[in-house]
């Protein structure tokens, strides 16, 4: 069996796939090219765990009240997972991968062990064969190998549409009939991670490319700000040069800058705008050197630490500082993000959104993570990524 650390495959034997597995296509599959044992978009680890006690799983054996299950989920059999942000299978809302043993059809869910009645499928591939080629062609995009190999050292949006285009193509080629949501939205969102590269001092993460802000959010929506708006305590010299050259969006949508006057420090901001609120002995410590960029929703501020440039979220009602982004660079590149994100769906008549929200949602943060690992620290607060899910609030 094909099972064991540091190893690139998992394979099944004959007698672990019955009696639930009798496509067979699905069954030559499982016993001979078996299924990726690490893949940045899914775990495997219920195959491999089948593989090693003998038999696989199904939706019924894996919740307590399958009685309650819909019909066509009962059988279905549990073989992996999508990846959290950490890159890890972890958690009671990360979306299950099922197979369906007499099709060979592949689909997801989210186990609703409370409510089980309210569980559905979306289809994620037509076929164990199809997955593998679609997982394949994702990862050659993001590594520009393979067939992206011609997009090595190319940056900007018209990279990001060339590789999206070639990605559609080729899962086009892998299903009979219409993409599946989850690798439409890959080809449409995953590329937008390319569109900047590392910058040539490495003083921040990423080098936008010129305009890229001003083409998305429109010219004079993007503020750029002068030496004398920066407080003594922005001593970070590439945060205060990219602020002054490249710019941050006056709306981002989830994020709305301060443009009235000069950036003060979160120790100012409270002492001048709201003393009511926190006086400077309940502020986080080093107060004085953490400038407030603007706002973001429900009562978060969004600063950057004037020594190490480091952009962080401070939430009020919980007067706590968490990390929000690596620098100032990563978060420009989010508000653009999110900002495409929303022209695409709206040039879709909301197809994204409407389609697999969870897709989506789960798509934008892989997406992100790539960028700026930030707020991948398994059990970590991160502000991005409870937006991002956040289907009730209509954030993508």
């Amino acid at each position: 069996m094909g099972i064991g650390s540091g190893i690139a495959r998992i394979t099944l034997p004959e007698d672990a796939l019955d009696p639930y597995v009798t496509h067979e296509p699905t069954r030559r599959r499982l016993t001979g090219p078996g299924l990726p044992a690490d893949d940045d978009i899914f775990t495997f680890a219920a195959l491999h765990e089948a593989a090693r006690r003998g038999g696989l799983r199904t939706v019924a054996d894996s919740t307590a009240d399958p009685v309650r299950l819909p019909a066509d989920l009962r059988d279905q059999l549990v073989i992996g997972a999508l990846r959290d942000p950490a890159g890890t299978e972890a958690g009671t809302d990360t979306e299950s991968v099922l197979l369906d043993g007499a099709t060979g059809e592949v689909s997801t869910t989210c186990f609703l062990h409370d409510r089980p009645d309210l569980m559905d499928r979306l289809p994620l591939a037509p076929s164990l064969r199809a997955l593998t080629d679609f997982m394949a062609a994702t990862d050659e995009m993001t590594a520009r190998s393979g067939r992206f190999a011609s997009y090595e050292g190319r940056f900007g949006p018209k990279a990001v549409a060339g590789m999206s285009q070639r990605l559609l193509a080729l899962f086009e080629e892998g299903v009979d009939g219409e993409i599946p949501p989850f690798w439409r939205m890959a080809a449409l969102i995953r590329p937008l991670a390319l569109v900047a590269g590392p910058p040539a001092d490495a003083a921040l993460t990423l080098d936008l490319p010129a305009r890229l802000l001003d083409q998305e959010f429109g010219q004079g929506r993007v503020v750029r700000f002068e030496d004398v708006d920066f407080p003594a305590a922005l001593a970070h010299e590439p945060t205060r040069r990219f602020l002054r050259e490249t710019g941050l969006p006056e709306d981002g949508f989830l994020f709305h800058l301060d443009t009235d006057v000069p950036l003060p420090t979160l120790a100012e901001y409270y002492e001048d705008e709201r003393p009511h609120v926190f006086t400077a002995d309940r502020l986080p410590a080093g107060s004085d050197h953490l400038i407030r960029l603007g706002h973001l929703v429900e009562d978060n501020s969004l600063v950057v630490d004037g020594t190490t440039g480091a952009i962080l979220d401070w939430n009020e009602p919980d007067a706590t500082l968490y990390a929000l982004n690596t620098d100032v660079s990563t978060l420009a590149f989010t508000l653009w993000l999110l900002h495409r994100e929303r022209a695409i769906d709206e040039s879709l008549a909301h197809e994204l959104t409407e389609a697999a929200y969870d897709h989506l949602a789960t798509t934008m943060t892989q997406t992100l993570s790539r960028i700026d690992p930030t707020g991948g620290t398994e059990g970590s607060r991160h502000y991005w990524t409870e937006m991002f899910q956040d289907e009730a609030g209509g954030v993508l």
